[in-house]
């Protein structure tokens, strides 16, 4: 199956792929080029396949994806719960599309970018 360069040697392009992955998961919604968004929806879509499979081999693949990240910190009286990328897609990520099979995320275009031209979207977590 194809692919796109994005302009990057395979290395940069993974870090790029999971860091837009891991920000998508944390923030539920990021701004970036069409063609990137295109490309992280892959990998989000098959991070939440995995979340929803939920078993100690889907969590370890979906750990040697996914940024060490905090995603959360709560804090209750004097106890502090701080939620890494990885439980947050397990625990309230995957539930929340348990119903759905696939298409877990939308492309909404915005404006195109003022040096370059570039079309540039909002990749979101469909509700």
């Amino acid at each position: 199956m194809p692919y796109r360069k994005l302009g990057r040697t395979s290395s940069q392009r993974k870090a790029m792929l999971r860091d837009l992955t891991t920000d998508l998961l944390i923030n539920g919604r990021i701004t970036t080029t069409e063609a990137r968004a295109k490309e992280v929806r892959k990998t989000t879509d098959k991070m939440i396949t995995l979340g929803k499979r939920g078993d100690l081999a889907a969590r370890r693949q979906a750990a040697a994806f996914v940024r060490n990240e905090v995603a959360d910190v709560i804090e209750d009286g004097d106890n502090v719960k701080v939620q890494s990328a990885l439980q947050k897609l397990f625990d309230d990520v995957a539930p929340r599309f348990a119903e759905r099979n696939g298409g877990y995320t939308r492309i909404l275009k915005t404006v195109q970018r003022r040096g370059d031209a570039a079309q540039l979207v909002i990749l979101e977590l469909v509700d």
